[in-house]
């Protein structure tokens, strides 16, 4: 059965059809890098980076796909482009991009706050009054979680910078792309010099909405509430959207056919996919307009489907003469912790790197954030992220083991084929891993075909080749993977104290107790305990 997958665009499950079987592109929204990605952000770039994964994967079939069988052997190459947002957009975006407040200025007042309490991150040496010193330190951090999460394109952009582009490198062909657009018609210019805008005419684009199943009558009435009063008189239609802003006070501006300022936040998707994905780049596409041309994959998360993803559809058309812009529309849901939405005042926000300081693995994490369908709410929980430690454990074992065995053994094709055809099946991921468990849990001693047949689904999981967790010392604990905390500490210096005391029933008691926790202990040099999940 070939990949089949929910299309946004046409509200159903349908085969993944790209126009080069052989060579798939795909376009991903990035981070905003005026803070730290969260892992929320993280769960809908890992959706994206599983689904790459599995088209590149030998074992995944595509619709229309009849390059020779040794060719199919042996995957498919994706082209995978993520955006980095270092524009400073207002903090409005989602309600038009017309008021609110510089996200750039919002960083850089947090930066100057931070640095007078003396709580600055010990790598950031900027001035909280650079916008352009604030983008490029947390688009380094952001590099360097994503990294250590394993997402292909963060891997490959260290090689080709031209795979996560960044907006500010983008702006000239932001303006050509506006200017080409008002030369059409389909954008105008609205005020004075001085305080000019340009908009998108969404009645030049019918089937505006059809993404997010809006229409033009239910967005008349000031786009559902999301923009002022205000701005809504100078507009054609009340779903017009900004395309450009005059605002010679604005934080990070250019010079434009319509004075100094800064480009709305949807038009910086259409440039930057289009100059790197279709063949010839954006110069092709707007000398050479109504050819139609399409990507095949775009993802987001949920929120990005309005109003983002609707208008970049609706512009990147109206350049390109096309209907859908991308062939299949990808989105992940949201992320709950603990049953409850993300809230630093609940004290349940965690960026990755949250996570990584507490001992996590980045291998827990990244199946914890993937291992829930992506179309339906995911809910992070430390019960889930230990469960997801002991499973990357016995994942490795089997690789490891495997690996090291004299036995050759044979392909567990069986297996494989349930793999597939969980993941064909709409990336039903938990499927998936069911397979992945009850195949290990039907193994006794791994061969080096049981070895290779776990880096092989692993090549689409992504999770064996991530960085393991350093250990923590502490007084009398060697924390592998988990982190030290007074309960656990109480409990082995009890289990010492019982063995000093040859109560040798005490001390096993208390393996039991932190067996049952999950934890697997042993006595290390030093006179310490490995503490390690189980």
């Amino acid at each position: 059965m070939p990949l089949n997958l929910y299309n946004t665009l046409s509200r159903k499950v349908e085969p993944l059809n790209p126009a080069d079987p052989g060579r798939v592109t795909f376009y991903s929204c990035g981070p905003t890098v005026y803070d730290d990605a969260h892992i929320g952000n993280f769960r809908s770039f890992l959706a994206a980076d599983v689904l790459r994964r599995w088209i590149e994967s030998p074992l995944c079939e595509l619709a229309g796909d009849r390059r020779p069988a040794s060719d199919r052997a042996q995957g498919r190459k994706v082209v995978q482009v993520m955006n980095i947002t270092d524009v400073g957009h207002m903090t409005d975006d989602a309600e038009g991009g017309e008021q609110g407040e510089d996200r750039m200025m919002v960083a850089g007042r947090r930066f100057a706050e931070a640095k007078k309490a003396g709580k600055l991150p010990a790598d950031a040496e900027i001035d909280p009054a650079d916008p352009y010193a604030i983008a490029e330190f947390y688009a380094g951090r952001f590099r360097e979680d994503a990294r250590m999460l394993g997402l292909r394109v963060a891997l490959e952009a260290d090689a080709d910078p031209t795979l996560m582009p960044r907006a500010t490198a983008n702006v000239s062909g932001m303006i050509a792309m506006v200017a080409r657009l008002v030369d059409m018609g389909c954008a105008y210019v609205r005020g004075e010099p001085g305080s000019r805008v340009v908009y998108f005419d969404v009645q030049r684009f019918a089937s505006y909405g059809r993404l997010s199943g809006n229409t033009l009558e239910d967005l008349r009435g000031g786009a559902g509430g999301r923009v002022a009063d205000e701005h809504q008189a100078q507009k054609k239609h009340p779903a017009d959207f900004l395309l450009w802003k005059e605002d010679p006070r604005h934080i990070m501006k250019w010079d434009s056919p319509w004075g100094p300022g800064y480009p709305g936040w949807h038009i910086e998707c259409s440039v930057m996919s289009l100059d790197r994905l279709v063949t010839g780049g954006l110069q092709r596409v707007l000398t050479s307009p109504w050819s139609a041309v399409e990507i095949d994959l775009h993802s987001g998360g949920e929120d990005n489907i309005f109003p983002h993803h609707e208008c970049e559809r609706a512009q990147s058309c109206a350049i390109t003469g096309g209907q859908r812009f991308s062939r299949h529309w990808f989105h992940a849901r949201f992320l709950l912790v603990e049953g409850e939405k993300m809230s630093k005042s609940k004290g349940n926000f965690f960026t990755a790197r949250d996570l990584f300081a507490k001992g996590h693995e980045p291998a827990a994490v990244r199946l914890e954030l993937i291992k829930t369908h992506y179309r339906a709410n995911a809910n992070f929980t430390e019960q889930g992220l230990k469960d997801s430690a002991r499973m990357v454990e016995r994942w490795r074992k089997v690789a490891d083991t495997g690996d090291a065995s004299t036995q050759a053994g044979e392909r567990p094709e069986a297996f494989l084929r349930d793999f597939a055809s969980a993941m064909n099946e709409d990336l039903n991921i938990a499927g998936a891993i069911g397979a992945v468990n009850g195949w290990i849990n039907s193994i006794s001693e791994p061969t080096r075909a049981d070895a290779e047949a776990m880096r092989l689904i692993d090549g689409v999981l992504g999770v064996l080749g991530l960085a393991r967790a350093a250990a923590q010392h502490t007084e009398i604990g060697v924390f592998v993977g988990v982190e030290p905390s007074p309960e656990i500490e109480a409990l082995l210096a009890q289990r010492r104290d019982a063995k000093k005391a040859k109560d040798f029933a005490r001390a096993d008691a208390i393996r039991n107790e932190l067996a049952a926790k999950g934890l697997a202990i042993k006595d290390v040099a030093g006179g310490k305990v490995e503490v390690s999940r189980v």
